[in-house]
């Protein structure tokens, strides 16, 4: 006999509060909010949140069952719009970024983008990665104390200006620096001229604006220069790459790449940085895994790399750096047991995944060998989302990590300098360690 399953109409239960109350509870607390309201709800609930145009309230039903999520990111993108689900990005990102496109305009951006992160072009960037990470890891001595997540900055801004915008003038570099920090650094109060566009006329957000305009015009003269260089053709970085026509003859127009180029900035930037982080923080927590990293370190295998990428595939899990990624309906859909309505977004929730005991064994402890012979199952790691909308960047973002890490450990050895872990503490749309991942390095023997 088949079993007949009943969907229900309306919204899922869960925080019935004011929408600017919500609002603040979620940008400041949102891991907390977020797990409180899963073990009170189940694995569907709903909230309010600022993902609409400008960062108006819209309704958002949270998944955290697998299957779920798999309807959401294999389903149709005539139906699950994800650009417009990151339409509150808009301001900033541009209406070029590929996180901001649906359906025929993001399939072609995405196509005339995936030349530039192919295994090949990787494996291009990957002695760039290791020498940007050198240059900073020399810098440092034997004691030193310091957030690690502010020195992960500063080598993944590198990696950002010299290996993805392409830029090698010194001259040009001492411009870019302090203006790709500025527009970085998004956080909860910045956040708030996505939503109230008119605060970028008063200060602090009005110096932010004029960074990003001033910014724009250093990437407008950067893509014109190359443009005019003969020898862009021949050239590795990131730039160089989307410059060059497709099969077809397609190319990126100038504001096409500067959306990209931004997008690439905000998305990974910042996020590979804490996520970084957050791997140094599990290392000098848990001795063990930091002796096997380094013994991959100095034993360099196909073996060894993997034991490096489940390190931090494994820091990924346990400390979620995004929390969720976002589909807008364009209509009315059955998700999850609910007839939800057209304009409703739902929202796959990485990080409740991540932290499920259903999901994972033991699932407080780090342990990066669940990451080795098998992956864990679909759906249950999904930190750079899935389906067609999967984020571009995951192989860069994860083989910049392992180079980045195994510079480090092939120097130093890592402690923690506060005995008790850290916690998430969400900065914009990131969560970071709550103290910026403090350590202390020892300098190994030669």
């Amino acid at each position: 006999m088949t079993q007949l399953t009943t969907t229900r109409a309306g919204l899922p239960p869960g925080l019935r509060l004011p929408d600017a109350l919500q609002a603040i509870l979620l940008m400041r607390y949102r891991p907390t909010v977020m797990r409180r309201l899963h073990q009170q709800h189940g694995d569907v609930f709903s909230i309010r949140m600022p993902y609409g145009p400008h960062g108006s309230m819209v309704t958002v039903v949270a998944l955290a069952n697998p299957e779920d999520i798999r309807q959401v990111f294999a389903g149709n993108v005539t139906t699950y719009h994800a650009g417009e689900g990151n339409s509150s990005l808009l301001d900033v990102m541009g209406e070029h970024s590929l996180l901001l496109l649906d359906e025929g305009q993001h399939a072609r951006a995405r196509k005339l983008l995936t030349p530039a992160f192919t295994t090949g072009a990787l494996n291009g960037y990957r002695p760039m990665f290791a020498d940007l990470a050198r240059a900073e890891i020399e810098r440092w001595s034997d004691g030193d104390e310091f957030a690690a997540i502010g020195r992960m900055q500063a080598i993944t801004l590198e990696i950002i200006l010299r290996v993805v915008f392409g830029v090698t003038d010194p001259e040009r570099l001492a411009e870019l620096r302090p203006l790709v920090t500025k527009i970085a650094n998004l956080d909860l109060i910045m956040l708030l001229a996505w939503r109230y566009p008119q605060l970028q006329k008063l200060p602090p957000w009005r110096g932010h604006a004029a960074a990003q305009q001033e910014l724009d015009n250093l990437l407008y003269a950067e893509i014109a220069a190359r443009r005019a260089d003969p020898t862009t053709s021949d050239r590795d970085d990131l730039l160089s790459r989307l410059l060059r026509p497709s099969d077809d003859g397609d190319v990126l127009t100038d504001a096409e790449l500067r959306d990209q180029l931004i997008t690439f900035l905000l998305a990974g930037h910042e996020t590979t940085a804490t996520a970084l982080s957050w791997t140094l923080h599990e290392l000098a927590h848990h001795p063990e895994a930091m002796s096997r990293a380094q013994q991959a370190v100095d034993n360099p295998s196909l073996e060894s790399d993997q034991y490096l990428e489940a390190v931090v595939k494994e820091a990924m899990r346990l400390r979620p750096v995004i929390f969720q990624a976002t589909r807008t309906l364009t209509e009315d859909t059955d998700v999850a047991g609910y007839r939800l309505p057209a304009g409703v977004v739902v929202s796959p929730a990485l990080g409740l995944v991540g932290l499920s005991e259903a999901l994972h064994d033991d699932v407080s402890e780090f342990r990066p060998d669940r990451f080795l012979g098998s992956n864990p199952s679909t759906n249950t790691w999904i930190p750079f989302g899935g389906g067609p909308r999967r984020c571009i960047g995951a192989a860069f973002s994860l083989v910049e990590s392992v180079e980045i890490l195994r510079e480090l450990l092939r120097a130093y050895e890592i402690e923690p300098v506060r005995p008790r872990p850290e916690h998430l503490r969400p900065r914009g749309i990131i969560n970071a360690p709550s103290h910026g991942s403090r350590i202390r390095v020892r300098a190994r023997a030669s």
